[in-house]
């Protein structure tokens, strides 16, 4: 993978890492660089998802793979954040 291409990466994972924990009603305790790693999960396994699908590259804007994208990043944020809690409650 090129230079760009994981900076590429990297800015689609904080976009769709942020826009993820934004559907998340509530307070998350999860950090920023968690927040990162699993926006950037979230747009790979979302990307193959909607190619799997066939919605992965229409003409335009790909508006069902942001969502998946971004429906998996909110899974993501809140399944961290209830692995983070459980530990700090026992």
């Amino acid at each position: 993978m090129e230079i760009s291409g994981l900076i590429s990466a990297l800015v689609i994972g904080i976009v769709i890492g942020i826009l993820g924990r934004l559907v998340v009603p509530g307070r998350q305790h999860i950090g920023v660089l968690w927040t990162i790693l699993v926006g950037i999960v979230a747009a790979l396994l979302g990307s193959a998802l909607a190619a799997g699908i066939g919605v992965g590259d229409t003409k335009g804007v790909d508006w069902v793979e942001w969502l998946i994208q971004i429906a998996l990043a909110a899974l993501g944020v809140v399944a961290l954040d209830r692995t983070k809690v459980s530990r700090v409650r026992h």
